[in-house]
């Protein structure tokens, strides 16, 4: 009969934890996974980095309703006089509102990144200097393609989710922010704050017209990347037996590998 283990380790989290090389390379070496066994939990998010990722959640949800609705109003109305009512500009008002609250986040996250963990830092840069990290790609590519049969552990992102979120969310979200305050601009005026800060950015997309495509297009690659991202969590927390849904709430991510004894 074996013996079954019920005294589990938690770290301390400001501690060096047995896997942290592991997510400094992207994935898992064989004796960190061996170290996985006495250490069924890691702390990884802290508080500010989870509040920062549920309003940023929820301000990307009203600017895509919202959005769309600017791009594509709806065709019809009640029967009423246009001058009694303001439904487009309660829409473009929750539009704004997001937008501001989806930037000022952003640039906490920014902070944060400085003074947090390690893990903090990881959404602002992506190691492509490190063979291992473009192995490891290639291997949760095919682990996705449901091309490979045993997942690997990991503390933060594993490197796919890692270039997904550098590329649609901190490059993106920059895109989407400079671009909806150009946007802004034209309506706050010439002269104004925002035009002084972002009116070189309508010269160099050339129109009006082509600013507002390339803010609609990128609206819909950060939707497609938000119903990929959903997939991803809930397969993940599934199939490679790490949580994932629960560590974004609670800041700890745990390893449910079956050789944990």
């Amino acid at each position: 009969m074996t013996e079954t283990r019920t005294n589990i380790h938690i770290p301390n989290p400001a501690a060096p934890t047995p896997l942290e090389a592991a997510r400094l390379t992207g994935g898992a070496r064989p004796e960190d996974i061996e170290s996985l066994r006495l250490q069924a939990a890691v702390y990884v998010y802290e508080v500010p980095v989870r509040l920062w990722h549920w309003v940023n959640a929820a301000a990307i949800t009203v600017l895509i309703v919202t959005g769309y609705l600017i791009a594509s109003p709806p065709p019809t109305m009640e029967i009423a006089e246009a001058t009694d009512q303001f439904v487009f500009g309660y829409v473009r008002f929750a539009h704004f509102a997001a937008g501001m609250v989806l930037t000022v986040a952003f640039f906490g996250r920014i902070y944060w990144a400085f003074v947090g963990n390690r893990h903090a830092r990881q959404l602002f840069y992506v190691p492509f200097w490190r063979a291992r990290w473009w192995k490891e790609l290639i291997f949760e590519a095919r682990w996705y393609a449901f091309l490979e049969r045993e997942p690997k552990k990991y503390i933060g992102h594993n490197p796919l989710a890692h270039l997904a979120m550098f590329t649609f969310i901190t490059l993106g979200m920059t895109f989407m922010i400079v671009t909806g305050f150009a946007l802004y601009a034209e309506g706050a005026g010439q002269g104004s704050v925002y035009d002084r800060a972002f009116g070189w950015v309508l010269g160099l997309a050339g129109n009006s017209q082509r600013l507002h495509t390339l803010h609609h297009l990128g609206m819909w690659a950060i939707t497609i990347f938000a119903i990929v991202h959903i997939y991803a969590a809930i397969r993940e927390d599934i199939m490679s037996r790490q949580s994932m849904i629960t560590t974004i709430i609670s800041g700890w991510r745990t390893f449910k590998d079956d050789r944990v004894e």
